[in-house]
């Protein structure tokens, strides 16, 4: 996959959650790390008026759920504020899917590209070989 010089780079999964700039040119991309935001946790209730004890696993679901709800909702507000113009997302395939959910359309018109894999916590240049053999 071709990465365009200024494309931003989304890497989540459930906990954790980092941004990359391509400072390199669309053919031999260089990820730079872009500061950490901080993500608001969207919790969304499942309706079920269920009350789970915290040992209830469905529980750290919700909260990673949620996690995704405000990476979407991060990244949302930077492409209707005209921050971000060209949108790569990986994410663990759970993840991914929940992102997906919360994709406003303007955000859909400047995805170039997404990777099902969970990628946090891997080196930079891994993420670059991911990409490029996308």
């Amino acid at each position: 996959m071709l990465l365009p010089k200024g494309t931003i780079v989304a890497v989540a999964d459930g906990e954790k959650f980092n941004l990359f700039s391509n400072t390199g040119d669309e053919a031999s991309p260089t990820l730079t790390a872009m500061p950490e935001s901080e993500i608001e946790n969207v919790n969304k209730g499942s309706g079920s008026g269920h009350q789970s004890s915290s040992a209830n696993p469905d529980e750290s679901q919700a909260a990673e759920d949620g996690f995704a709800g405000g990476i979407a909702g991060l990244l949302n507000k930077r492409v209707l504020e005209g921050e971000i113009s060209d949108l790569i997302i990986i994410a663990a395939p759970r993840t991914l899917g929940e992102l997906r959910k919360s994709y406003h359309k303007k955000l859909s018109e400047v995805l170039r590209g997404e990777i099902s894999k969970d990628l946090t916590g891997h080196a930079v240049h891994d993420i670059e070989k991911t990409i490029a053999a996308a």
